[in-house]
């Protein structure tokens, strides 16, 4: 059985900083990507960045420059680091990694985490 925990949200000034953390965990063959998420009130789930097994990233435009995704030396750990939020990074941010498990070592899929709330205030 495979798990995705994240940590880290919480409330946060306009132009601070924080940093969210995913940790997958389990019996697992290999991961392929890690992602973060995010769904705003009445909006649509939007992928904010990914680090792929290589180490290639990926970021959505209206984060780049702010946004830094990284691993951590396992690989089985994801970061999201925040910078200079504004209040329309407001959102829940959900981790997905795409791995394959032990018991279907060449079968990927999508696993998530239950997210965790980020709100940029004053």
């Amino acid at each position: 059985q495979v798990q995705v925990v994240e940590s880290g949200g919480g409330l946060v000034q306009p132009g601070g900083s924080l940093r969210l953390s995913c940790e997958a965990s389990g019996s697992i063959f290999a991961i392929y990507a890690m992602s973060w998420y995010r769904q705003a009130p009445g909006k649509q789930r939007e992928l904010v960045a990914t680090i792929k097994s290589a180490g290639g990233t990926e970021y959505v435009e209206s984060v780049k420059g702010r946004f830094t995704i990284s691993r951590g030396n396992a690989k089985t750990t994801v970061y999201l680091q925040m910078s200079s939020l504004k209040s329309e990074d407001t959102a829940v941010y959900y981790c997905n990694v795409n791995l394959a498990p032990l018991s279907t070592p060449s079968f990927y899929d999508d696993y998530w985490g239950q997210g965790t709330q980020v709100t940029v205030s004053s």
